[in-house]
């Protein structure tokens, strides 16, 4: 999903101003790396990341989502 830059823009500011008051938490299924398909503008998408990943802890919980093989599951037992 692409976020034009004004999107990106205020997502920027929100962090920011929650800088070192407040937690943030955010969730994605692609690598930093290919966040520049969500973040157009390459520099405004690498002080995103930096805002996020400085003094901040990464989690990754693995590349398969939970999801997708959940309903992979699901299809795979409905058919006969």
């Amino acid at each position: 999903m692409e976020l034009d830059k004004r999107g990106a823009e205020l997502l920027f500011q929100v962090l920011t101003e929650r800088e070192e008051k407040a937690s943030v938490a955010i969730a994605s299924n692609e690598a930093f790396s290919g966040w520049t398909k969500t973040f157009t503008d390459p520099r405004l998408c690498a002080a995103i990341v930096d805002r996020l990943t400085f003094g901040g802890n990464i989690i990754e919980t693995g590349t398969d989502s939970y999801r997708l093989a959940q309903t992979r599951n699901q299809l795979a037992g409905s058919n006969p």
